[in-house]
């Protein structure tokens, strides 16, 4: 499990659980006050809707997944046009959807992050006449959902999903719902449900307790206010207020065009307020034609007053373009002769014989562009200092290492041991037998993963070679900074090239620099906000890309490994865009154990706009107690408690998958002891994360990845320091549970 970097650009950001009887119960008590109100409904198309909730139980199973891909609807959740249904996505599945509809614009990002839950970022750009006190032509709302799928499909029963739909946002779209959906034939499926918020605003049944509204109508305006900054769960609302039932279908005509029809319960009352919708009739229609290469372009009918359009492209991590990458295949292992191995006279020749064995090595690991960073042989055991600069996959890594140490050493050697290194530490001890590599070269990764050993490096470690240090690296290459969400232009950037350098002095220490210089951009047309009772620590970020060339970063790092499972960290100089100081950490990582802690403390002054060397005057400490934990599959969850650089104190929890082939997708949150008001809009710090290997779309081994956070809005509250080689990534890549999740490409 990768400790992924929380950065955007120059800025660093970073449930509650229903028992499944508990949701069930509830449904089983809302169809019966549905059933007791159905006498109220006087349209036939409503009364439809009641009886296909009724009939769900007695219809005839057929394949659940007649439809080859996921349905999602105009604002970017799985579903039916803007309704939601009760069909997954499957495991892993990111989704990115572009509608437009006359007066709104919407991108939605959909992960689906297990094979039950389902989230949701949206960004919106509605005409300003939606809230005109804020004085824009385009009014851009940020929301998030979250679905949670209670109950799979089955013979006779259907799928049933319950969801929170912008569940934390301004309260424009906020609305909850608990659907169903049955397949009734092949590629044809039925759903029908019922919501409340805004979900449940057409025609309503009947009404579940009472819903604080969040919108608010100004008397004599007949406009809406949004109520609050955002950001806030408002639980008082969840499930109550106005309930009103919805219904749909979605027939795949062929495998390359669908129909979508929908009755819905949302009366879209703000927009219409506003001046820009009229909703004409609750029937919607959609027709969506697969592009191929998992695209899909959606032509809607909304409400008998607008037409729509939508392009939806996904992607699964699990399901690569290609089975296999295009690198060269592994050289099998000469198997040694009865007798070989027990040829012990090269060891005579002493030191001559050791250039030959290092060469023989090293030629081989340069076919897999492996570096040997140290080698110690004896007459039964040799071990290998490994730098890999090649192979995202470390398995892949350690595996083509011990192919080439089992056939290049001499026959002798039984007992093989590889240490990864990275800036200078010995990352973990892997430790094998030649006779296992040679036996089970063509069986299961599962039967040499059961002989592979994994031992802390504390008391084996080995010399590096003579020539190691000093050393010196560089590399010039092109960079994109982002900018998300500013109020008067959804997105920013800045395009440049960037130039790197280390002077590695020794195996503990290294000079790293980095520096840029913008060739277009516009990151500083944002406007600097130096106003609000929280120092100013990232909403002054602008002012710091108006000068076209700048110093990234310039320190002096520090690492040792001083005892078992304890590694440290130094960091002193200039160590992100907009701070500089001194940083240290200490970590607790033993090799086998999912469970990791640290501890960081850092004292920084904020530098000078021009990023250059001069300071200005604020001077902080911030740092953090950190819990990490690498669960089974790829699952994985990082705990910050401390103080940030505001000087508020709170924590910070990440959420995360990682695939086996390095995709990562995240979500994080920030609660201080800064009020929601102080905080300003938002209410708290919060975001998604994702990285993206190259390798898996150049289909060849790349360490390279990329790494973006997404925030609905960068302020000042639970704002991190990001520094460059924080401990627990790189250890972490060469332990148990990581090595464990990614040991399918061992032979590979």
């Amino acid at each position: 499990m990768r400790d992924q970097p929380l950065m955007s650009g120059a800025h660093s950001p970073l449930q509650s659980g229903l028992q499944k009887e508990t949701w069930t119960s509830w449904t089983i008590d809302v169809v019966k006050v549905l059933a007791r109100s159905s006498s109220r409904i006087r349209q036939p198309l409503a009364r439809a809707v009641c009886a296909l909730c009724c009939v769900f139980g007695t219809l005839p199973a057929w394949s659940a997944d007649g439809s080859s891909e996921t349905n999602y609807t105009i604002w970017g959740t799985p579903g039916l046009i803007t309704l939601p249904d009760a069909k997954l996505a499957p495991n892993g599945e990111a989704a990115s959807t572009f509608g437009y509809m006359p007066g709104t614009t919407t991108v939605g990002l959909t992960f689906q992050f297990s094979d039950r839950i389902t989230a949701t970022f949206r960004y919106a750009g509605v005409d300003g006449a939606i809230n005109p006190f804020q004085g824009q032509d385009t009014y851009y709302d940020r929301s998030f959902d979250f679905r949670y799928q209670v109950l799979d499909e089955g013979r006779y029963l259907p799928a049933v999903a319950v969801g929170l739909q912008d569940f934390a946002g301004t309260g424009l779209y906020s609305g909850e719902y608990v659907v169903a959906t049955k397949t009734v034939a092949p590629g044809f499926s039925l759903t029908g449900g019922i919501g409340f918020g805004r979900l449940g605003s057409y025609n309503p049944l009947t009404t579940i307790g009472e819903r604080p509204s969040r919108l608010i109508d100004e008397i004599g305006t007949g406009s809406f206010v949004f109520e609050g900054r955002g950001g806030t769960f408002n639980f008082n609302q969840w499930f109550r207020g106005d309930v009103a039932p919805f219904a749909g279908l979605s027939w795949d005509v062929n495998d390359k065009w669908r129909f979508v029809a929908e009755y819905s319960s949302d009366a879209f009352d703000a927009e219409e307020a506003a001046g820009f919708y009229k909703n004409r009739t609750p029937l919607n229609f959609s027709l969506t034609y697969d592009l191929g290469a998992d695209s899909r372009v959606s032509l809607y009918s909304l409400n008998g007053d607008k037409f729509g359009v939508q392009a939806t492209f996904s992607i699964n991590p699990r399901e690569p373009a290609m089975n296999t990458g295009i690198e060269e295949a592994p050289l099998p292992i000469r198997k040694r002769a009865p007798g070989e191995s027990e040829l012990l006279g090269w060891t005579e020749l002493g030191d001559a014989v050791l250039p030959t064995i290092r060469e023989n090595l090293k030629r081989q690991l340069d076919r897999d562009q492996l570096r040997i960073a140290g080698l110690e042989v004896s007459g039964r055991e040799a071990t290998l200092l490994l730098e890999n600069p090649r192979y995202g996959s470390e398995p892949q890594a350690i595996g083509r290492a011990a192919r080439a140490m089992a056939s290049q050493l001499p026959y002798s050697i039984e007992t093989i041991h590889i240490i990864p290194v990275s800036n200078g530490m010995g990352l973990s001890r892997i430790t094998f037998q030649r006779s296992d590599l040679e036996n089970l070269q063509f069986s299961t990764v599962e039967a040499i993963k059961e002989r592979m050993v994994i031992e802390d490096t504390r008391g084996h470690m080995i010399a590096f070679d003579d020539d190691k240090y000093p050393s010196f690296d560089y590399g010039f290459s092109p960079y994109i900074q982002p900018g998300y969400f500013d109020v008067f232009q959804p997105l920013r950037a800045d395009f440049g090239i960037r130039f790197r350098n280390t002077l590695r002095l020794s195996k503990n220490f290294k000079i790293g620099s980095s520096f840029t210089y913008r060739l277009a951009g516009d990151l500083a047309g944002s406007e600097p906000d130096f106003d609000g009772v929280v120092p100013p620590v990232r909403t002054l970020g602008p002012l710091y890309f108006e000068d076209p060339f700048g110093v990234e970063s310039l320190a002096l790092y520090y690492t040792a490994h001083p005892f078992k499972d304890i590694y440290v960290s130094g960091r002193v100089g200039y160590l992100e865009n907009m701070y500089g100081g001194v940083s240290g950490e200490v970590l607790w990582k033993p090799v086998d154990s999912p469970l990791s802690l640290g501890i960081e403390v850092s004292r920084v002054r904020q530098r000078g706009f021009d990023r250059l060397f001069d300071f200005r005057d604020y001077e902080v400490t911030t740092g953090h107690v950190s819990a990490y934990y690498d669960f089974d599959n790829g699952y994985f969850a990082k705990l910050d408690v401390g103080q940030y650089l505001a000087g508020d104190k709170g924590a910070t929890l990440l959420v995360q998958r990682t695939f086996d082939n390095g995709w990562a997708f995240g979500a994080f949150a920030t609660l201080t002891d800064i009020s929601a008001e102080d905080y300003g809009e938002g209410s708290f710090d919060k975001g998604i994360m994702f990285t993206m290997p190259l390798s898996f779309t150049l289909q060849e081994p790349k360490r390279t990845s990329y790494t973006e956070v997404v925030r609905p809005l960068q302020r000042n509250g639970g704002a991190k320091l990001s520094v460059n080689d924080r401990l627990y990534g790189g250890l972490a890549d060469y332990h148990r549970p990581s090595l464990d999740q990614e040991y399918g490409r061992f032979w590979r």
